[in-house]
């Protein structure tokens, strides 16, 4: 299966457009959301485009192909315009057959992992680019869509049977693992 895999979207349907034109881009059967749905946050600035309404309107259009986790600026509030279930602080999914964490990063990640063996770590809440594999578990942070940090550009992430990637908006590989 193709994962599209983003994070940090802050209400910016600006960058939530790309996003889903990148998802049908590269023809991805699931859409990974790291949280952070909908508030951009008190440390964060007001993204460009932002409209939480219409995100939530844009995440309710394609609500089948969504797997979702919460985000430490997402709030029951926001779970009440999204049809997906965004309120999990974690999941574990089987991606590919990787045994696989998804959290926002906030509460399980790296220095906190989850509980169960697992193959990949996937998390957001940094807007940093992430991927390498470490004693046999892949660490994967596609950055942030909406807000990136330390000079990254916005970016993504996708994982086929072959490879994870992150990727600008360009469609430029930032960060490439073989799997």
């Amino acid at each position: 299966m193709k994962f599209l895999v983003i994070s940090d979207i802050h209400g910016s349907d600006k960058y939530l457009k790309k996003a889903f034109e990148a998802y049908k881009y590269f023809k991805a059967d699931k859409l990974i959301v790291l949280g952070d749905f909908l508030y951009h946050g008190p440390r964060n600035p007001i993204p460009d485009g932002y409209n939480p309404a219409n995100v939530a309107n844009m995440f309710n259009n394609f609500e089948n192909e969504i797997i979702a986790v919460r985000g430490n600026c997402d709030a029951e509030v926001d779970q009440m315009l999204i049809n997906v279930q965004i309120m999990k602080t974690y999941k574990i999914i089987n991606i590919n057959g990787l045994k696989t964490c998804l959290s926002h990063g906030h509460i399980i990640n790296r220095e906190n992992m989850c509980e169960e063996k697992i193959d990949m770590l996937i998390n957001g809440h940094t807007h940093l680019p992430v991927l390498e594999k470490v004693n046999n578990i892949i660490y994967f942070n596609p950055g942030s869509i909406t807000l990136p940090k330390q000079n990254n550009p916005n970016s993504f992430g996708f994982i086929d049977e072959k490879s994870i990637c992150i990727y600008d908006f360009d469609y430029k590989i930032i960060k490439q693992l073989i799997i």
